[in-house]
């Protein structure tokens, strides 16, 4: 293959953050019309390589070549954008304090004039609705007022608008972490029409399945190099995993809560979904109850309902011990941005650190440094601002905060949002072991199956009731499936 064949040629890409290399001599190329995927664990370099591709980061040394010509000189946002070059980050860029319609504004320069407002809502509703049919989003809203599902819905929307500047890469850094089953699978479909008219996207997921599935080739990153490139249709997901070093990840078998003794174990949680439900959802100490079905179904403001009662108390919400909540979205409702790695990971134990109202900063200090290490949080100093981190990276130091202020109910959102697939592992024993030998209660909200196995109980949400309790060795795919569309298994059998 030339040069001149390639949409996109990296070589040699290097990039040094102080004493961390984040990329060392990485080579990169991009056909027109594929779909190229990108993996590795977190903190392995694929943001940064992402962020060097889309003019927001200049490498330390390296080439740069689109469509055969050398770009490296001067090459920056506003040039990747006149060339065709998009990106989606992990991190949403999109401005929350203004309307949907202004954010395609600041995307396209050349929306000029008294009619650009008129011409921005057309846009951006034309591209909601080619890739995410009954997406539901009003290009008039506020940013900041819609879920993280539908802020990253117009995110990509917005990548795939065009004004005088054509769409040639596009740019999916962990595009489906925030969205639901049906959006994500809608986001599959479109890509391949995309690239059917010669649009190239690079896509990078945790999610291996999505990444086989979807992508022509795949590319694995490692400690800030380039260890594998394979045809995505040779690879499994066994392989994969091997090829990204993950030192194990093969599921553990954990013993479920003893039901036969939930009457012995005091009750945590005992919360109806909403105030006019007949049902309730129950979880007591020592256990991990999931909260499964589609996103945006009550979930997450069964969570939010909880961690209200255990202050404020509640007819429908009974909240018994402290709580702690974990969010998926880090930048609205989780990171303090402007604070170092250690800040954030030790705020909810300023009772504890503190003596005569001062805080003894060497036991802060060593606090953070056992979370590191335990977490595994890759940041050579726990000074370093939390921003500095992958995304990932900034999840478990969110987790560690939960884990570290000792509190008796752990409300987990969609914890492990952006986390590598070995990670995973290892927080999830983290927490199965924190439920049964130190007695906590556990409330886990996910949208994938996969990680509900790690739950003893399962409550299937539909409309913002709950459709089906499943005991663990009764959670399938199909199963779960069809409770979040209101199906029950009773229901099944009675049509049938």
């Amino acid at each position: 293959m030339s040069d001149t064949d390639s949409l996109v040629m990296l070589t040699g890409i290097a990039k040094q953050f102080g004493a961390v290399r984040a990329l060392g001599g990485v080579d990169l190329t991009i056909l027109p019309g594929e779909v190229l995927g990108v993996v590795g664990h977190n903190g392995a370099g694929k943001s940064t390589l992402m962020q060097v591709l889309a003019g927001t980061l200049a490498p330390d040394q390296g080439g740069i070549a689109v469509a055969g010509r050398d770009v490296r000189d001067g090459y920056d946002v506003r040039r990747a954008h006149a060339l065709g070059i998009r990106c989606v980050f992990q991190e949403l860029s999109l401005c929350p304090n203004l309307r949907v319609f202004e954010n395609v504004r600041i995307l396209h320069h050349g929306l000029r004039g008294p009619g650009w407002p008129r011409r921005a809502r057309r846009m951006v509703r034309a591209a909601l609705d080619d890739i995410f049919p009954g997406h539901g989003i009003d290009a008039d809203a506020v940013v900041d007022d819609l879920p993280i599902g539908q802020r990253q819905m117009v995110e990509i929307a917005r990548a795939f608008t065009v004004t005088d500047q054509p769409v040639r890469l596009v740019i999916l850094d962990e595009p489906t972490s925030s969205l639901g089953a049906r959006a994500a699978e809608q986001l599959m479909r479109f890509t391949r029409r995309a690239t059917a008219r010669g649009i190239s996207c690079i896509f990078i997921s945790h999610r291996l399945a999505e990444v086989l599935t979807h992508t022509d080739r795949v590319m694995v990153m490692r400690d800030g190099q380039v260890v594998a490139r394979e045809r995505a249709g040779d690879l499994s997901e066994a392989t994969l995993v091997e090829r990204m070093g993950v030192a194990h990840v093969a599921e553990r078998t954990f013993a479920a809560a003893d039901a036969a003794s939930g009457a012995a174990r005091p009750v945590r949680v005992d919360i109806r979904p909403a105030p006019d439900s007949p049902d309730r959802l129950v979880a007591r100490s020592h256990e991990v109850v999931g909260l499964a079905g589609l996103d945006g179904h009550g979930q997450r403001d069964t969570l939010l309902r909880a961690f209200a009662a255990a202050r404020h108390g509640s007819a429908d919400a009974r909240v018994s011990g402290s709580v702690a909540y974990v969010s998926g979205d880090r930048p609205r409702e989780g990171v303090f941005p402007l604070w170092s790695i250690g800040r954030n990971v030790t705020i909810g134990m300023l009772r504890r650190l503190s003596h005569g109202g001062f805080i003894r900063p060497a036991e802060e200090t060593e606090i953070a440094r056992e979370w590191r290490e335990r977490i595994g949080i890759r940041t050579p100093d726990m000074a370093n601002p939390i921003l500095s981190l992958s995304g990932g990276n900034q999840q478990k130091a969110l987790i560690a905060r939960a884990f570290a202020g000792g509190a008796d109910i752990l409300l987990l959102d969609d914890p492990m949002r952006g986390v590598d697939v070995g990670t995973k592992q290892e927080l999830f024993e983290d927490i199965r072991r924190t439920a049964t030998e130190a007695g906590k209660c556990v409330l886990l909200y996910t949208t994938e199956t996969q990680e509900l196995q790690h739950c003893d109980r399962v409550y299937v949400f539909y409309r913002g009731a709950i459709t089906e309790e499943l005991a663990r060795d009764a959670v399938t795919e199909d199963r779960v499936l069809r409770a979040s569309f209101g199906q029950t298994a009773g229901a099944t059998a009675d049509a049938a």
